[in-house]
Order: C-alpha cells, then structure tokens, then sequence
C-alpha cells in the first residue's frame, strides 16, 4: 500500500520521497531468506539484480543499477538507485521488522527530484511489495 504524497502547501512542490508499506504474513527469518536468494532480489530490484554486501553495484535489466549502502540481515537494505544513466541518484530503503506471526515491511524511495514521476514509482514498488508476499 502506498502512502499518499504530501504536497507543501506554500510552494506545491512535492515531497522528496514515497513510502509503500505491506504485511507479509511469515516470519521475519523466513522473509528475509526469500528477500536474499535470487528470486527475492528480482522481485525487489528488478529482473538480473544480483544484491551483495556493502559496496557491491547492481544492476537489473530494465537499466535500473545502484550500489548497496547498507546490508543489516533480518533488518534492512538500503541501495542507492538510478533509474538509468542519466538519472540522478537516489535512495532505496527497506525496513522490516517482526508484526504478530508477521512481517512489516517499509520501503522509502527518497531524495526524489522535482521531475520524477511518483505515481510511476508508487506503482513500481507497490508491485515490488506485492512480488515479494508471493515468494
């Protein structure tokens, strides 16, 4: 489920960020061994993704590649994230944590520029989100 953007109301310009949230009802163990095998990383970044330690680039095939910035098991993974080569970088956060028998996931896609779409970028993490409950 994608948070709704919120727009500053003196200049309407929008926020630097979009957040999707989803439940997945398996333990935070089980989540994370799916998220780090490599049907898991493709269901995040993008088909061809290979995530590995801090430091490590990635690239999926859809031009999309980034470097990892932060790999914390069973807690998060935080990648910078460009859409292609000329786009600017950004940041790709995903928490998770323990949610009854379940698993709380939040993705953050910050540092947004003024010209990037939200709503197509809402639309490719919800389904990042939804791919990775069916795994």
């Amino acid at each position: 489920m994608t948070l709704p953007n919120e727009i500053a109301e003196a200049d309407a310009k929008p926020t630097d960020s979009i957040q999707v949230v989803q439940h997945v009802p398996r333990p935070i163990g089980e989540v994370w061994e799916r998220l780090t095998q490599r049907e898991g990383i493709e269901a995040f970044l993008g088909e061809g993704a290979m995530l590995g330690g801090k430091g490590d680039s990635w690239h999926a095939a859809d031009g999309t590649y980034g470097v990892t910035r932060s790999y914390h098991p069973e807690q998060q993974v935080r990648v910078s994230w460009h859409a292609d080569a000329e786009a600017p970088k950004t940041m790709v956060d995903l928490q998770m944590e323990p949610e009854g028998e379940g698993t709380l996931l939040t993705l953050r896609h910050e540092q947004l520029t003024d010209e990037m779409d939200r709503d197509d970028l809402s639309r490719r993490w919800d389904a990042a989100m939804h791919r990775l409950t069916q795994i």
